[in-house]
């Protein structure tokens, strides 16, 4: 999250990671009673026929999420169960699909499920080369229901197909909501605001163990988390943060060696300490905002130059896990001023150009910040709150809503292999269609 040039740690930006993300039900507990489960898919031998073609119109009003269709007829899933309590006990597992019929049954604390029919879940609007992340940060806030409809709706209306969890898990609804629409998703702990070295301390290394531990075990059966994000812009450049980020990385990595581990930069290539132990590189940068201003004809360069340096460094897959600009909607200028919706627009469309000249080598995805206007803590920096979203806290778009669904909608068709099936079964059979 971009919380300004000033900001200082403190009164922050983002909701803090200690407030309540939905209502806490009580639950008893048994003596005896399942600690973990943990699944794993066997996909060898796994082959796919051709897929009908998505839709080719940006004006779709019912856009499918995509899957694979597996020609082999079955699937396989590895299951390992933690049990607390009495060893006397007798386990059954039941695997169900989305009519609530039993697919497949074992007993034990760990086994093998056998799949009949198996049908993959595969993202929305992607396919498997390239693999290409495009959406918006979407910010954490109390949970609610119909918001969260509207919300993913409007990702559909979009084009969209990922977003990061910014700064911290959300309610196990929304990761549900995620695997049903086939929305791809980096799930971020609430490690955020580790700038000053007296942080990077083993009290706080143990605790941050401890709460990637957490995350992984609560989100590692969802399909649609394919990354795991350690923290949002700490000091990666100071030394104690290497060995800091290192060791938390590694301990990620031993949780789930199954999935990529990264965090979000917004330090300089050259001094990033964390930047050797990623598995991909997500990087913060809001030119022509922060600084720069109005200079929107610098973009490019600066972007390009980025990218270049980063690459040439790390040799890394990257992601533009943010930028953007504040727009307050129904102000208009030409030329475009800051804080208009025309520099907004502007704006998104100097980076999309410097992306398009590098989506096709190493960059991997672009994350604009944000997904919808909220509110802050009254500065000077904001007006009745950050004002960067594409749509208001209302859900109205202002302009660079059309412009992002104009580029999302063609980056989905023109990267589309032709022998490509759209079907989906994300959606099937669902409330939400």
């Amino acid at each position: 999250m971009d919380p300004g040039p000033a900001h200082k740690s403190g009164a922050e930006d983002w909701q803090c990671p200690f407030l309540c993300h939905r209502g806490i039900p009580r639950v008893t507990l048994s003596r005896t009673h399942i600690l973990t489960f943990s699944t794993t898919l066997d996909c060898s031998g796994l082959y796919f026929c051709t897929r009908h073609p998505p839709p080719t119109s940006m004006t779709s009003p019912s856009p499918p999420a995509w899957s694979k269709t597996v020609v082999r007829a079955s699937g396989l899933v590895n299951y390992q169960i933690s049990v607390k309590g009495s060893n006397l006990f007798k386990l059954e597992v039941r695997l169900l699909d989305a009519e609530n019929k039993v697919v497949a049954n074992g007993t034990g604390t760990q086994g093998q499920l056998k799949v009949p029919g198996v049908s993959l879940w595969w993202p929305y609007l992607m396919h498997e080369r390239p693999a290409y992340l495009y959406s918006l940060e979407i910010r954490g806030k109390g949970f609610d229901w119909p918001l969260l409809v509207k919300d993913f709706n409007l990702l559909r209306w979009l084009g969209a197909n990922a977003f990061r969890t910014s700064h911290y898990p959300y309610a196990e609804e929304v990761m549900q909501m995620c695997d049903r629409y086939g929305i791809v998703v980096i799930d971020e702990c609430p490690g955020v605001g580790l700038a000053l070295p007296q942080f990077f301390n083993n009290v706080s290394l143990h605790h941050h163990m401890q709460v990637m531990e957490e995350v992984v075990r609560r989100d590692k059966n969802h399909p649609a988390v394919v990354m795991w994000s350690v923290a949002n812009e700490p000091a990666s450049h100071l030394e104690s943060a290497g060995y800091y980020l290192k060791m938390v990385i590694a301990h990620t990595k031993s949780l789930d060696p199954s999935r990529p581990v990264t965090f979000v930069s917004n330090s300089n290539y050259a001094a990033d300490k964390g930047a050797p132990y990623v598995d991909v590189i997500c990087l913060n940068s809001y030119y022509s905002w922060y600084h720069d201003y109005g200079h929107l004809e610098l973009i490019q360069l600066q972007l390009a130059t980025q990218f270049e340096n980063w690459y040439k460094k790390y040799q890394k897959p990257i992601i533009q896990s943010e930028y953007g600009a504040e727009t307050i909607a129904g102000f208009h200028q030409d030329p475009p001023l800051m804080f208009t919706e025309e520099y907004q627009k502007s704006l998104l469309e100097q980076y999309h150009l410097g992306l398009d000249q590098k989506r096709r080598k190493y960059v991997v995805g672009e994350l604009i910040w944000n997904f919808a206007d909220f509110m802050t803590e009254q500065s000077p920096t904001r007006v009745l709150g950050n004002k960067k979203g594409i749509f208001t806290r209302q859900r109205q778009p202002k302009s660079a809503a059309f412009l992002l669904r104009e580029r999302y909608w063609k980056i989905a068709n023109e990267t589309r292999y032709p022998h490509s099936v759209a079907k989906s079964q994300c959606l099937e059979n669902s409330l939400f269609t």
